[in-house]
């Protein structure tokens, strides 16, 4: 073999170690464990999703400030009584117990609904919510100094929640005729943080929606889930593959005829219902009254429901009306000539101008009239 070929043999050689080792390269490439983010997303989507109904217990509280000595921060919401005990929060008129929320619907801040996609049933944690995001910065222009006239004499005092133009703030100090109002919300400005316990994830349907109707009025009224079977009217679509030619035409014909009304039938259909127990005080809640129709439409389309039934109860405070209604029933049975004389005899008659046995004589005239 010339020197040549050997040359050409050894070239050949060389290119193919090269295109093997890159295989072998391309080949542990291959095999890398996925990347963090990778993993990451995997083990999200093996947790709780957006759209999962789930109850929390949870604490919320100002972040101290650091430049402030004095700031220890505050718990400005809690769900558990000891907590609110120890701070001191009156727990007459609030019901501490867990809430149930829809995740990623902002029933929360966005920062713990990010947080609470892929946890599990008792995970816990403490996600840090900025000012921005929680309450808003404070702004020093919403701190207003307006007439003292424009604010109800009862409440011209530091502190006090008023209304002003439609907006709320608090009254800072009322000086002569003018008083200073701050407008902002009274947690602007502050970072919060936000600890909590995920209970259970919520299936049962029912208590979802009595979820719903907890998050919007701080109350959860009783409720149950029915499956009836109503009537209904449904248009007839007609069936082309049936029709005559002759028919056809006479559908047309009818077609053209604005004033022509479908033809309808009556079939049963099924139907699910959510009942609404609504008990006095949820008939008197604001919220309530105002946006009960927003609030059905919200269970509904969350539940796929067909209808919403509210069912109003009414308890006690009948008595009054119940005994008028005997008393005026007792007067009205009053017919006997007797039974009048002697209620005569109990009213002293002496300023008035009336006969009483002549007015007994003609009730009893025109009680044997009436027999007869």
């Amino acid at each position: 073999m010339s020197e040549e070929e050997q040359a050409d043999e050894a070239e050949s050689a060389e290119t193919a170690e090269d295109t093997e080792a890159e295989g072998a390269d391309a080949s542990d490439e291959s095999e890398e464990p996925e990347s963090t983010d990778e993993a990451d997303e995997s083990e999200s989507e093996s947790g709780i999703q957006n759209g999962d109904f789930v109850r929390l217990d949870y604490t919320v509280r100002t972040i101290p400030d650091e430049d402030d000595e004095d700031d220890e921060g505050r718990v400005v919401d809690t769900t558990r009584e000891d907590v609110a005990e120890e701070a001191g929060i009156d727990d007459d008129d609030y019901d501490f117990s867990p809430r149930t929320i829809v995740v990623g619907e902002g029933h929360v801040f966005a920062s713990v609904d990010e947080d609470l996609v892929g946890k599990a049933a008792g995970d816990t944690n403490t996600v840090s919510v900025p000012a921005d995001e929680g309450f808003g910065e404070f702004d020093p222009e919403d701190v207003r100094t307006i007439s003292a006239e424009k604010i109800p004499e009862d409440d011209r005092y530091p502190g006090a929640q008023v209304t002003v133009d439609g907006d709320q703030g608090y009254l800072e100090t009322v000086i002569g005729g003018r008083a200073r109002v701050d407008f902002n919300h009274p947690l602007a400005g502050d970072d919060l943080e936000y600890e909590y316990e995920i209970l259970e994830l919520v299936d049962d349907r029912e208590e979802q929606a009595q979820g719903l109707i907890g998050m919007y009025l701080q109350e959860v009224p009783e409720v149950r889930i029915e499956t009836e079977t109503v009537e209904e009217e449904v248009t007839v679509e007609p069936d082309e593959d049936s029709e005559t030619p002759e028919e056809s035409r006479e559908a047309g014909e009818a077609g053209d005829d604005e004033d022509a009304e479908p033809e309808t039938e009556t079939e049963e259909v099924e139907k699910e219902s959510l009942y609404i127990e609504a008990t006095p005080m949820m008939q008197m809640n604001q919220q309530w009254m105002f946006s009960k129709q927003q609030i059905a439409e919200d269970i509904m389309d969350r539940l796929d429901l067909d209808r919403v039934v509210i069912e109003e109860v009414i308890e006690g405070g009948g008595g009054m009306m119940g005994g008028m209604g005997g008393m005026m029933g007792g007067m009205g049975g009053m017919g006997g000539g007797e039974e009048m004389e002697e209620a005569l005899d109990d009213v002293d008659l002496d300023d008035v101008d009336v006969d009483a046995d002549e007015l007994v004589e003609e009730l009893e005239d025109e009680e044997l009239d009436a027999e007869e």
